[in-house]
């Protein structure tokens, strides 16, 4: 057997290197004394548990556990395959050899000729890596069928074997005259069958090796198929590279919050491991302390930790740790990474902002390595981690332990892809509508939405989540539990737990909202005649405008209540602020005229670049957060007292809007990012009515528009999607991407980037979507047209001042914004009186000016004094 000299940049990247410390294997082992050396299976050595080992990787996580020292396929169905992840088939033509010793589980499918267990050889994924072969690997299958044949793809034995006994099953490969000969034996007993084929192409036997259990779908079943023990492989064709192992800790994520740092670590099924403990440890010089410890949660399988008073100003090396009680010894096992040191309030803070994640691309590594280039100091993912679909078998919905590990096959596929971006800098994770297994999803402050008539539109119409509450809080948990404290984390409906909170870092603060657990479902709010599914209407005739004034939330009120205090209060260190959400408050996405559905979105033709589709007309989604409209405008309302930009995802549509309430361009801005891998290319064409003014720069479907519920919204930029010749094209033409935003607090500005996941930004810095890079004010994030202004602040003698102007007669916070000059003249939007309260923010003096009225002249000063 071979050792891979070196590792394909796509298959690490440079950013992980330093982090691999090798473990030594532990579920399989070396063979040494044999004439060629080779690997073994080790699952002997290892306790019973729902997780087959770091070298392997199961399809489904659910469908494989260690049983007395077997790997058992815990289910009767099509295609469940198990591939070792350290050990490939090169493209080499040297011989290789496999054994292995199967015992046959399920009597019921004795007799079934198209049931088998065996081996899969040279497994190939969409792409040239490890990880995508084990996920999408289709290859050559050979083994044993229900009916006792040996089968080496579609050549079947005559002889058959007893299912009843243990069978010893090898295969030998050997390469003659530009092919490859198989010769796989079977026995039990006193009984041995021999197949033999000749002719197999050595480009069938490059990939991935993998253990198969299979049954057609017709006859699937919850019963055990098969258990599978001794598997050994060797011969030079192998290939092993150790820093391919994948868990038990698979990745964590942090925040760090007013000098508390809160990490999640998201581990393997270990709960069957009695009294496990799990550590974080931070590196003290050359030494590892353990700062704090602990339990595994059995549902989620994440640990999580807290340190209060957190002062650290440098990167601190972290590692999460466990040791598990294996046969022969204790192992260990560590998952590297660091604890940024916090960027400074007056340092440029650089976001990368990330949504909607299908597995068209996975293992994603373009995006890793181009994203790593930028040096970003935080991340956003802004929900759609995964799909329903991701990994190729749908959802399972129960038992609730199983669907528990449904979920956490997805996600760790996300980890795979995405970890080392947030190894080393902190994340805010956020769950969207297909992380709870919706399409889209009307939480109605948590309530359970019946499933008994059907799964899709029919459940989700009615709001309220699908799946039960223990289960939805299971996901918060592994998604959220690391973000700083929850405003108010009182629950909702169902005990469903609620996580909306502020995050500082850096000098920006970002208010974190969730966007769909208190939204009214359109069903339930709009009349009936509306004939309402999946969020659009099927009446022609009903008119959405003319329905503003519904009973419908959008944040809910204790969400609105959470922003208006975040947007008046400014801790010391913060200079500026965002708000992040799943989805934008306005809808940018047009249909053909007169749809009435958005179903027909994925098949519709993608244009050549440069081409402008017509006959288009915006749409009417409620998914979106452009409805309820009067909830919409509340929204935008309380954003922009706070001059704070809207970060978002979900659309699968890139765009940088300002919002506009009651006038365009009255209120902030707004990016909502490109998708990972886009399952939904929406698009935008809306038709140009004449004498239109594009965004300065910009095409023709940018400007001042309202969307399908009236809103008003300026389009600055919009990434379509067209023909970019690039392949796959499911990728490549439907606008993925991932966002950078760069806080700049001396200047107060947000440069907005759009990035195609394929584009080196070194390599080719103009690579941006077509209208970005965009740079805003903060000033600008709330553009409302003043009436007049009151007298100018004279700020010299105040350090780090603070401005909040308020009605006087109701109170009420008109905006509060820092300022970085030595003066300040205040806008107003109404004649009446005004308050104004300046802070100085790092003595915490404040100075309040009652009683303020617009200035004609505008030459009226006030020489703030904080000593008077």
């Amino acid at each position: 057997m071979k050792r891979r000299s070196a590792v394909k940049a796509m298959a690490l990247t440079s950013l992980s290197t330093p982090f691999f410390f090798s473990q030594g294997f532990t579920s399989i082992k070396k063979l040494l004394s044999t004439e060629a050396s080779g690997s073994k299976s080790n699952w002997e050595n290892w306790p019973d548990m729902k997780w087959i080992g770091p070298e392997f990787w199961g399809n489904r996580l659910q469908d494989w556990e260690i049983k007395g020292g077997k790997a058992v396929c815990t289910i009767s169905s099509n295609n469940r395959a198990l591939h070792i992840l350290t050990h490939q088939l090169a493209g080499s033509t040297n011989d290789f050899q496999q054994s292995l010793t199967i015992d046959w589980e399920n009597q019921a499918l004795v007799g079934n000729e198209s049931t088998y267990a065996g081996f899969r050889l040279g497994a190939k994924g969409v792409f040239d890596d490890y990880r995508s072969a084990a996920i999408f690997g289709k290859g050559l299958d050979v083994g044993i069928t229900g009916t006792g044949q040996l089968r080496i793809g579609d050549r079947l034995s005559e002889e058959k074997l007893d299912l009843s006994k243990s069978i010893s099953l090898s295969l030998k490969a050997s390469f003659k005259q530009g092919n490859y000969t198989l010769t796989l034996t079977g026995s039990n007993d006193k009984t041995t069958v021999v197949l033999t084929i000749d002719g197999v192409s050595p480009m069938e036997l490059e990939g991935n090796l993998a253990l198969v259990a299979h049954c057609p779908k017709k006859d699937e079943s919850t019963s055990n198929l098969a258990a599978f023990s001794d598997w050994v492989f060797q011969g030079d064709k192998i290939v092993e590279s150790a820093n391919q192992v994948y868990g038990p800790i698979f990745f964590a994520q942090y925040t760090l919050h007013k000098n508390t740092l809160k990490l999640t670590a998201q581990l393997a099924p270990l709960e069957q491991i009695s009294n496990l403990k799990v550590e974080l440890q931070l590196k003290k010089g050359s030494d590892w302390k353990t700062a704090k410890t602990s339990d595994l949660d059995p549902q989620g399988r994440i640990a999580k930790f807290r340190i209060d008073d957190w002062n650290q100003e440098e990167m601190i090396p972290y590692r999460v740790h466990i040791e598990v009680p294996l046969a022969d010894k204790n192992q260990e096992f560590n998952y590297y990474g660091q604890i940024a040191a916090q960027p400074k309030s007056s340092d440029n803070l650089k976001v990368a902002v990330f949504s909607c994640n299908a597995d068209h691309g996975f293992p994603d590594q373009e995006v890793t390595i181009h994203v790593e280039k930028h040096r970003p100091d935080i991340a956003f993912f802004l929900g759609d981690q995964f799909y329903e679909g991701t990994g190729g078998f749908g959802i399972q919905t129960s038992p609730l332990e199983k669907s528990y590990l449904d979920y956490l096959h997805k996600w760790y596929m996300f980890g795979w892809s995405y970890r080392d971006i947030f190894r080393t800098i902190p994340a805010a994770i956020i769950p969207d509508d297909h992380d709870v297994y919706h399409g889209n999803v009307w939480g109605e402050a948590g309530k359970h939405a019946p499933s008994d008539e059907g799964w899709g539109y029919v459940a989700q119409d009615q709001g309220g989540y699908k799946m039960p509450p223990e289960w939805v809080n299971m996901i918060q948990n592994c998604q959220t539990s690391h973000l700083p404290d929850a405003f108010d984390p009182t629950p909702v409906k169902q005990g469903i737990n609620v996580y909306y909170t502020d995050w500082e870092y850096g000098g920006v603060s970002f208010a974190i909202l969730e966007d769909r657990k208190f939204k009214s479902a359109p069903k339930n709010v709009l009349p009936e005649e509306a004939k309402v599914m999946n969020g659009f209407i099927q009446n022609p005739d009903f008119d959405i405008k003319k329905h503003y004034d519904i009973e419908a939330e959008l944040l809910g009120k204790r969400q609105l209540n959470f922003l208006e205090n975040w947007a008046e209060k400014w801790e010391p260190g913060v200079q500026m602020k965002a708000v992040l959400s799943q989805t934008n408050f306005c809808t940018v996405a047009t249909l053909p005229a007169g749809s009435i559905i958005d179903s027909m979105v994925p098949s519709l033709p993608t244009p050549e670049k440069g081409e402008y589709v017509t006959g288009d007309a915006p749409t009417t989604d409620m998914d979106s957060n452009g409805w309820p409209q009067k909830g919409r405008d509340e929204a935008v309302r309380i954003i922009r007292k706070a001059f704070a930009l809207h970060i978002a995802g979900d659309q699968h549509l890139a765009s940088t809007v300002q919002y506009g309430v009651d006038e365009f361009r009255d209120s902030g801005f707004a990016f909502a990012g490109p998708a990972l891998n886009n399952l939904w290319p929406r698009r935008w064409w809306p038709k140009v009515p004449e004498g239109h003014e594009p965004f300065p720069g910009g095409t023709k479907n940018t400007g001042d528009f309202e969307d399908g519920f009236g809103n008003k919204m300026t389009i600055m930029a919009v990434a379509n999607p067209y023909k970019s010749g690039l392949e796959p094209a499911r990728i490549y033409d439907r606008g993925t991407g991932y966002g950078i935003i760069t806080f700049d607090k001396n200047e107060r500005t947000m440069k907005i980037e759009c990035w195609p996941r394929n584009v080196d930004p070194i390599a080719n810095p103009a690579g941006q979507y077509d209208g970005w890079p965009l740079t805003v004010s903060q000033k600008d994030n709330y553009a409302r047209k003043a009436v007049g202004y009151l007298k100018t602040l004279n700020l010299q003698e105040v350090e780090n001042p603070l401005v909040s102007v308020f009605k006087e007669s109701t109170g009420e916070l008109e905006y509060s914004i820092p300022v970085n000059t030595s003066s300040f003249q205040p806008k107003v939007f109404s004649a009446e009186k005004h308050r104004v309260e300046v802070r100085d923010q790092n003595r915490g003096i404040v100075k309040t000016y009652a009683g303020l009225v617009m200035q004609e002249d505008q030459r009226g000063i006030i020489e703030v004094n904080l000593g008077e």
